[in-house]
């Protein structure tokens, strides 16, 4: 047995020894040798009984490596302490009821939080150290409670989450604040919004998209909550309006663009459903109609002085099916 001082997995573990065992390192360590009460902060050195801690620690040449540490329990002295034993932790690198120490937690939440669960648990079996994707996961919601638990959230951006893309979709929430994950919900429905709002009455602004649900959710469970746009889908829109309009101009190159008349969904069958929308919609379908009547007239125009229908491949730039339907039908 060799010893090996600089295994030590923190400043208060001394080190017995280190030895091979199969594919793996056993390292042989014991806890300090005195405490002090958590409850009246008195030392003692009386042991009451002794246990084993087996933690996970970081790789020696690719070889995963294994601390056991001794730990002890002492008595309490002082008579008037509602305590009478307790375990004094070594050090912040080994926290209580863990199986790893300090420094592989850490590695463990980079590569959680850079790769996700289960190609970290591939790249961290690579590398020596044998960790589940749910541990993985566990470490990253541990360390998010413990940095977001007494935080509040006043701007809260809600958005969908894909658990697999085109099969199951949840609701991810996050401080526009802080720019951090707070929440992740497993489904995409109102109603689950509205609880996690309710459950959160400091929310002041609610960005969202534009879908109906988050919406309701929003009206239910924070109806004081103001409810925005995020800039993304604020230049959907001006991308979408600027569509509908250059879909009335002339477009030689191809049809007109037409506004959808079936699956829209619960916003733009409201808006389609008042007066004014039913008028703006007319007014569209209309400017659409006159956009794609001249188009058939230019080509109309311009095929008269030609012979054949080459040439109008190359003047309008068009498809041919086109030009030669519109040719045959006027």
């Amino acid at each position: 047995m060799q010893t090996k001082l600089d295994w030590a997995p923190g400043p208060n573990v001394r080190v017995l020894g280190a030895e091979r065992d199969g594919d793996r390192w056993m390292i042989s360590a014991v806890g300090p040798e005195g405490g002090s009460c958590p409850g009246c902060g008195k030392p003692s050195k009386r042991r009451h009984s002794r246990y084993f801690r087996h933690l996970q620690d970081l790789p020696v040449q690719g070889a995963a490596v294994t601390v056991k540490l001794r730990m002890n329990r002492w008595r309490c002295t002082n008579g008037d302490c509602e305590r009478r034993t307790f375990v004094d932790q070594p050090s912040e690198s080994v926290l209580p009821f863990a199986r790893q120490t300090g420094r592989i937690a850490e590695l463990v939440h980079l590569f959680g939080h850079g790769v996700g669960g289960k190609p970290g648990e591939r790249l961290l079996k690579r590398l020596g150290m044998a960790v589940s994707d749910d541990t993985i996961l566990r470490q990253l919601k541990r360390r998010v409670a413990a940095r977001c638990g007494a935080a509040t959230v006043r701007v809260a951006g809600i958005d969908d989450w894909s658990w697999r893309k085109g099969c199951s979709y949840g609701t991810i929430v996050v401080d526009l604040e802080r720019r951090v994950v707070v929440d992740v919900l497993a489904d995409r429905s109102a109603s689950g919004t509205a609880d996690w709002l309710r459950a959160h009455p400091e929310v002041e602004i609610i960005s969202r998209d534009r879908s109906g649900l988050y919406a309701q959710g929003g009206r239910e469970g924070a109806p004081q909550a103001r409810q925005i746009a995020d800039r993304f889908h604020l230049f959907q829109n001006l991308r979408e309006s600027i569509e509908a309009q250059l879909s009335r101009v002339d477009r030689p190159t191809g049809r007109a663009l037409l506004p959808l008349s079936k699956g829209e969904d619960d916003i733009a069958a409201t808006i389609v459903s008042s007066s004014r929308g039913q008028s703006d919609v007319a007014e569209h379908r209309k400017l659409t109609r006159q956009a794609r009547r001249r188009s058939r007239q230019a080509i109309l125009i311009t095929s008269e002085p030609c012979v054949t229908l080459e040439p109008l491949f190359a003047i309008l730039r068009m498809r041919r099916g086109l030009v030669r339907a519109a040719s045959e039908n006027g």
